[in-house]
């Protein structure tokens, strides 16, 4: 148990009441450096995250920048595939992958909330773990809040900036981003912009936003070691636990928007070689085990006291079954066929044979296909996307539909 000793004060935006702390305001889309700014600069407010405008402005700022400043070249296909509308890298990243990851975050923010809500509504939490509870999600808040976290995703998206310039100079051939020299090369004003601004911008997102789901995450294992009030019976085939279960589809947006970009680096290499569908399968499969995984690995930490439940339910409820079978016997036979002994005595024991078998039926594992259907389709669909245009198009589907139903 953690201790609550020196339990600090969640944030201003986030204090737990004392006696019993709200631990369903945990906004993880709120908090922070950038947040602030953006609030300072009225884009949002505390009470509402206004993703839809904030979406669109920063498409405007990433795509819009570099075809405004390459005009009128932009609107010439003729250096197809390398004019800027005719990159599959710049709509992937600039326009879907950054309008994804701002429009996600009050799906995720949402979806987040309602999960750790139903932790103490249900309850799980054993009510006596609540104050250790509402110091776990303090911390995280903090973590959350942390200046050096965001300043190391800036660096993140610097760093990008710097192999872009890097890649942009050693390029064997002209594009919407640079012109190729015998000298050297030279960056246009619209590759400028995209070094500067577009591609630094979409690492940014997709770092913060794949550090506040690590937070989620370490803060989800540390719950798991409290005292949760499971029971091996419980409707759902998980202990009660299968709707955190379903938390990774608040993700979808989010993931949809970062296999774009990663689908469109594909879709890059298939145009230059004679793809197959096994070739393709692989890469998918690849994609979704990674996917799966990153959300698998919060809820994993729910297995070890899913497991001790089963085990010692099955125990007590198998004894329990040995001694109603053999009075049951007595009464029929008069006495018991094995080891018939008359120190044994007849209780009022009710049949456990359907706990028994719903409790050999519980799941132990929080993920399952059923579960994360919305966030795996979001996961394979650009990759599908991208393998059409080169594969036959009845194959990519049903490589699709064989991937969701693993």
């Amino acid at each position: 148990m953690n201790d609550t000793s020196n339990q600090s004060p969640a944030n201003t935006q986030n204090p737990p009441s004392s006696g019993a702390p709200d631990l369903g305001e945990f906004l993880v889309s709120h908090g922070g450096p950038f947040f602030e700014l953006q609030r300072q600069l009225k884009l949002l407010r505390h009470n509402t995250l206004r993703v839809g405008p904030r979406a669109a402005l920063f498409v405007a700022l990433a795509w819009g920048g570099p075809f405004l400043l390459g005009l009128p070249r932009n609107f010439s296909l003729e250096h197809s595939p390398e004019a800027y509308l005719a990159d599959l890298g710049v709509w992937a990243k600039f326009f879907i992958g950054i309008g994804a990851f701002v429009l996600a975050e009050q799906q995720v923010e949402a979806g987040l909330k309602a999960r750790l809500s139903h932790l103490v509504r249900t309850p799980i939490i054993a009510p006596t773990f609540i104050p250790a509870a509402a110091s776990i999600v303090a911390s995280t808040l903090r973590e959350r809040d942390s200046r050096m976290a965001e300043f190391a995703c800036l660096v993140l998206a610097l760093f990008a900036s710097i192999l872009s310039y890097l890649n942009l100079h050693a390029a064997q051939a002209s594009s919407w981003a640079v012109e190729h020299l015998a000298a050297s090369n030279r960056v246009t004003l619209a590759g400028w912009w995209s070094i500067c601004v577009s591609l630094p911008l979409f690492v940014f997102l997709l770092a913060r936003g794949g550090w506040r789901h690590l937070l989620w995450a370490r803060m989800l294992r540390k719950l798991a070691k409290l005292d949760l009030r499971l029971v091996a019976t419980h409707p759902d085939g998980k202990g009660g636990l299968a709707f955190l279960g379903r938390y990774p589809n608040a993700y979808a947006i989010f993931v949809f928007g970062l296999s774009c970009g990663i689908a469109s680096v594909v879709a890059k290499s298939l145009a230059h070689e004679d793809p197959s569908i096994t070739m393709l399968s692989m890469v998918m499969s690849g994609w979704l085990a990674i996917v799966i995984g990153f959300f698998a690995y919060p809820l994993s930490a729910f297995t070890p006291p899913l497991l001790r439940l089963k085990e010692e339910s099955l125990s007590l409820l198998a004894a329990q079954a040995t001694q109603f079978c053999r009075s049951a016997e007595r009464k029929t036979l008069g006495r018991n066929v094995f080891s018939d002994s008359a120190d044994e005595t007849d209780t009022e024991l009710s049949d456990p044979s359907k706990l028994y078998d719903a409790t050999r039926k519980l799941s132990t594992v929080l993920v399952d296909r059923s579960a994360v259907v919305p966030v795996a389709a979001a996961a394979l669909i650009p990759f599908a996307v991208a393998g059409a245009t080169k594969l036959p198009f009845k194959e990519v589907l049903s490589l699709v539909k064989k991937l969701l139903l693993l």
